[in-house]
């Protein structure tokens, strides 16, 4: 059907209270394996190429595989710039075909991420391309993190109001506790749901969760069992995301698991098969494995059969 908005997706979401995956890509098998899911549980999507990816991938090749995934399938998806730090590279994907951008200017002072933040949701919207921030920074929350450590990490819920309020972003990710990579806790996650609650009255848009994979611990046990060396990820528990969507999270970004999938899949093809050479049957299971993660991630974050929400 072609590209949409991450903001048509996201405001379908925020108004149907579940949540739509953003799934990071670095390649066409990816891709494919995030878009057949998607298109399986009939689940709107939004694809995810960070800075890296468009470095590692090309620009050009980003914008044209995914178009052309979206228009050979029925479901609505957005094409996303994840975290944009490089004013050249969003100014680009801006221009360039992408439909949303993530501003993460979350490494600066209050007051510099304004600024930063409404010069992009200036030029994007003049463009009609949707656009993300970030406020606070990522760590997960450990046992031994103190109050101050804590309140200098987690987003404050006065300072979410206005940043929304000054910026006019389309949606906003609150630091709660969560952290990027497979690594993301030492002990029992923990994430600050009345600080989300509180974030998502004040501010009312779409909220996003980063560094939200969940590990899955049966392709944690195919990486280990093929040689990989994982023994001590952890991922945010199903439920704490379960809990997450239901006080406002409508947005929720998935790589780390893809890239386990991708990794399991190739590790057991070529430890079961030494001859092998051929890289569609190398990688041809790493993208059927991708696929089953996000028909998982469908049914968990609420999305699955909402593709027609997004178009009505």
């Amino acid at each position: 059907m072609g590209l949409v908005t991450g903001k048509e997706i996201l405001e379908a979401a925020n108004g149907g209270g579940y949540a739509v995956g953003a799934f990071n890509i670095n390649n066409l098998e990816i891709l494919q394996g995030v878009v057949r899911g998607g298109t399986e549980m009939n689940a709107p999507l939004i694809i995810a190429a960070s800075e890296g990816a468009i470095e590692y991938a090309g620009f050009d090749y980003i914008v044209a595989m995914v178009r052309t995934a979206a228009g050979l399938t029925s479901i609505p998806m957005a094409l996303h710039l994840d975290h944009g730090r490089d004013p050249k590279v969003i100014t680009r994907c801006i221009q360039g075909g992408f439909t949303s951008v993530m501003i993460d200017a979350s490494h600066l002072p209050l007051e510099d991420n304004i600024k930063e933040t409404k010069q992009v949701v200036k030029l994007a919207h003049a463009e009609g391309v949707s656009v993300e921030a970030e406020l606070g920074r990522l760590r997960g929350i450990e046992d031994m993190i103190s109050v101050d450590e804590r309140e200098a990490t987690l987003t404050k819920p006065e300072d979410a109001e206005r940043f929304v309020a000054e910026t006019g972003v389309d949606s906003l990710a609150p630091a709660i506790g969560t952290s990027h990579g497979a690594f993301k806790f030492k002990g029992e996650a923990k994430l600050d749901l009345e600080r989300l609650k509180e974030i998502k009255k004040r501010v009312g848009i779409p909220l996003v969760l980063h560094g939200a994979s969940t590990v899955p611990q049966e392709i944690l046990k195919l990486v280990t069992q093929y040689g990989g060396e994982m023994q001590d990820a952890k991922g945010v528990p199903p439920d704490q995301l379960k809990k997450a969507i239901a006080l406002g999270i409508n947005k929720i970004n998935t790589d780390t698991d893809l890239r386990l999938a991708l990794t399991a899949a190739v590790r057991r093809v070529l430890t079961d098969d030494r001859k092998v050479f051929d890289p569609r049957k190398i990688l041809g299971p790493a993208r059927d494995m991708i696929a089953e993660v996000v028909k998982e991630k469908a049914t968990l974050f609420g999305s699955a059969h909402k593709a027609q929400e997004v178009r009505s």
